[in-house]
């Protein structure tokens, strides 16, 4: 799974990365180096206005949302803390994400996410101690992962109060590939520059259709190394959580990975 990730772009670097025309932001958010669920993160989206007639062209927007989706249905936001990720095998299938998949695509700008590695070493519970990986692009660029967004409406409130809507996403995840799969066997799928505008288009639907826009990290495209344990808190927070450590002693988890 995608549990933690970093994401310190400014929303002007992230406006021209992905050619946003819109900027739905009221509060640029922190350089955030270890987003957790529930955390306000940074969402790229198409999304034809209210305003505008039906068969309008969407506009690219980068919008603040909430990460850990929370279907139209849902009774209540507390189930977004269970839908932080969704597995790209069972999409189409499963009613919490079928619509959102069909219609609702987003794209989720990382520096990069976190894995923990079961080391052989054990702590005074006896269990594996788990040393954490920081797994970003070799070339130092963004990381755009696939997601998936909801608008569910609060109803206990008028629907022009400032939390009528609430906005969530989800990261859809994979299988890793073999130097990743050391790790941990799932991770984020990615989509490719080329292919932004055909994942975020609205009109575009059906399974085949949308799983060839999505795919595995070329192999070599991404690097992975030691970290901190510090990222275990999520309180802690800021850059030195992604610089490279010395892995565990004697935790089996040294030389899995080249610094």
């Amino acid at each position: 799974m995608c549990g933690r990730y970093a994401s310190s772009r400014k929303p002007e670097d992230l406006v021209e990365e992905f050619e946003v025309d819109r900027v739905d932001v009221r509060i640029p958010l922190e350089p955030d180096y270890n987003v957790a669920p529930t955390k306000e993160v940074y969402a790229v989206l198409d999304r034809v206005a209210k305003d505008k007639p039906k068969g309008a062209a969407p506009v690219r927007r980068l919008a603040t949302v909430r990460w850990g989706l929370v279907p139209s249905w849902a009774k209540d936001p507390s189930i977004g803390s269970r839908m932080i990720n969704a597995r790209v095998e069972t999409l189409a299938d499963k009613p919490a994400f079928r619509r959102a998949f069909a219609k609702r695509r987003c794209l989720l700008p990382a520096d990069g996410y976190y894995e923990w590695y079961p080391t052989q070493q054990q702590n005074r519970s006896g269990k594996p101690v788990k040393q954490p990986f920081f797994i970003r692009p070799r070339d130092g660029g963004v990381l755009a992962m696939a997601g998936l967004y909801e608008i569910w409406r609060n109803k206990a409130v008028d629907e022009d109060a400032d939390d009528a809507f609430l906005w969530t996403v989800t990261v859809i995840t994979t299988a890793a590939e073999d130097d990743l799969g050391r790790i941990h066997d799932r991770m984020p799928m990615l989509v490719e520059p080329d292919r932004y505008s055909s994942w975020l288009d609205p009109s575009v639907d059906g399974y085949d259709e949308l799983s060839r826009q999505l795919v595995p990290a070329a192999p070599g495209r991404l690097e992975a190394y030691p970290v901190s344990t510090d990222v275990n808190n999520v309180a802690n927070n800021g850059p030195e959580l992604t610089a490279a450590v010395a892995a565990v002693a004697e935790g089996g988890a040294e030389g899995l990975f080249e610094v």
